[in-house]
């Protein structure tokens, strides 16, 4: 930062004043040069996460004033995190419920890269929550459940994503890198099974359907039962082990994000309970008693490790 006054001794003081050697910003590295006849408040901030850009360059125009002197410009020497800047402009603005989604640029990359639905978050979750919602058996609990243990799955992966990396975690980078790798994995699954319980479920439609015109059918509405027992079994599964991934991020992660493992972990709950509501559901329909009593050994194993009664 540039000051309207040649005189570098000023400069010096506030750079001593600003670090964090000295008793100032965290973060921060400062001293006072002279360039181009002005004297310069030169600084180094290393994480402008912690102390933003503004937060500092307020704190340098208070302490010029003290000496009757004012910033004249300043300069950026290197790269800069675009967040820094963004964060750097709502402070100066005063922007009222400012997102950084609200940068054209910003939501054109989010769109792109598949991170951002067009209209806003609204957009991308609102024509399923209004298919759950229209007058037709599905899709319904199965879909719906499957739909939450993804977003549960996906909560985790930002939080472990989030922190690895960090120097605080560097000695979990195994674990944070297998919990995102597998969170992955089960994410792309439960997704998967959104469409698969729908389409589950009209096949056993269509197999009763066939079966009052054709009575030999009935095997076809037993493995079309099966069928739509097996999908809400594995979201109840895989929701389940991701809960387990979910519950060792704690301790392992930034603190500040312990909300969203929680909304993570009570998401994956729901995701357990639905779908194993679906599958009860479902076999109270099967004659088959060995197929019957291994989904009832699996929906035991699941529950008891995940004490849902």
């Amino acid at each position: 930062m540039y000051l309207n006054t040649p005189e570098v001794d000023i400069a010096k003081k506030i750079g001593k004043a600003v670090r964090f050697s000295n008793g100032g910003f965290r973060y921060v590295k400062g001293m006072g040069v002279s360039v181009r006849g002005l004297a310069q408040v030169s600084m180094n901030l290393t994480d402008t996460d912690q102390t933003p850009i503004a937060r500092v360059y307020e704190y340098v125009k208070r302490e010029a004033a003290r000496y009757g002197v004012m910033p004249l410009s300043s300069e950026i020497v290197g790269l800069i995190p675009k967040k820094a800047l963004e964060d750097a402009a709502e402070w100066f603005l005063q922007i009222e419920n400012f997102d950084s989604s609200l940068i054209l640029e910003n939501r054109l990359a989010g769109v792109m890269s598949g991170k951002m639905a067009i209209g806003g978050l609204r957009a991308g979750v609102e024509p399923f929550v209004e298919q759950l919602a229209a007058p037709t058996a599905a899709p319904g609990g199965g879909s719906a459940s499957a739909a939450v243990g993804a977003m549960a799955a996906g909560l985790g992966g930002m939080v472990a994503g989030m922190s690895r990396g960090k120097k605080a975690y560097t000695q979990y980078e195994t674990q944070l890198s297998e919990a995102i790798r597998r969170l992955a994995e089960i994410r792309e699954e439960l997704k998967a099974s959104i469409d698969a319980d729908a389409a589950a479920f009209h096949e056993v439609m269509a197999a009763f359907k066939k079966l009052k015109e054709h009575p030999e059918a009935q095997t076809e509405v037993d493995e079309a039962t099966k069928k739509a027992t097996l999908v809400p079994l594995v979201v109840a599964e895989r929701s389940r082990e991701m809960r387990n991934i979910l519950e060792s991020l704690r301790g392992i992660t930034n603190p500040k994000m312990a909300s969203d493992i929680t909304t993570g972990i009570a998401l994956a709950n729901a995701a357990i309970a639905g779908a194993l509501a679906n599958v009860e559901i479902n076999i109270a329909e099967l004659s088959d008693t060995e197929f019957v009593e291994d989904v009832k050994n699996r929906v035991e194993a699941v529950k008891s490790a995940s004490a849902i009664g």
